[in-house]
């Protein structure tokens, strides 16, 4: 082989090389985007299906709500209410659901005192109290969660009875998601007692529990 036909035979295998490394490049540069589109794509779809419950506004409806014993409550907007009995503790709260998907609500957990501090943090999702039925908000509307205590020996029974007769400032934590079981969020409630009976309930924090924080 000669040395002219040597250089052509290295020039030719380099521009092959050449040639694959700038379509490795494509390729991997068009994966990459096409991963970034389909993250983005992601992202609105959830976004549109997220729920994001706050405290209802003073003047929507009062609603009905009721238990399996046929006891009623009556919870007005932007309250929540409780009545103690010896036998059990019923609790309401009237919220709005400011997302732009269906809130399923899931559990919750009643501190009989203003939480602050390291407190502040929401308990682990065992520690929740499971709904016994789904309760579903729409987007845009108004309804209500509802929760009660049955056993009269569980110290939170007594915690809970205690600050609603003598209207102690509490907090509630409301776990829920969107209507296909992700996008779980925590919103914790504080409900301040008003002198007509009931507590008026604000939004003091929000935790995601499937995805980052947005603090």
């Amino acid at each position: 082989m000669t040395p002219l036909a040597a250089d052509w035979v290295t020039i030719s295998a380099l521009a092959t090389a050449a040639g694959t490394l700038v379509l490795a490049l494509a390729t991997f540069a068009s994966v990459r985007s096409a991963n970034r589109a389909a993250r983005v794509a992601e992202r609105s779809l959830l976004a549109g299906l997220r729920p994001v419950l706050m405290p209802s506004r003073p003047d929507d409806p009062a609603q009905k709500v009721g238990f399996v014993d046929d006891k009623w409550l009556a919870v007005k907007g932007n309250c929540f209410t409780a009545d103690a009995t010896d036998e059990a503790v019923y609790l309401a709260l009237s919220v709005r659901n400011a997302g732009t998907g269906i809130a399923v609500l899931h559990g919750w957990v009643l501190f009989a005192e203003t939480q602050r501090g390291d407190d502040r943090r929401p308990l682990p999702l065992e520690d929740f109290h499971r709904l016994t039925r789904d309760i579903y908000v729409p987007a845009g509307e108004v309804g209500f969660w509802q929760g009660v205590f049955r056993d009269p020996s569980a110290p939170e029974f007594a915690e809970a009875t205690t600050a609603i007769r003598e209207r102690h400032t509490m907090s509630l934590d409301v776990l829920y998601g969107d209507h296909e079981g992700g996008q779980r969020t925590i919103t914790r409630f504080g409900l301040t007692p008003k002198q007509d009976g009931d507590w008026v309930a604000s939004a003091a924090r929000y935790w995601n529990v499937d995805r980052e924080d947005p603090r």
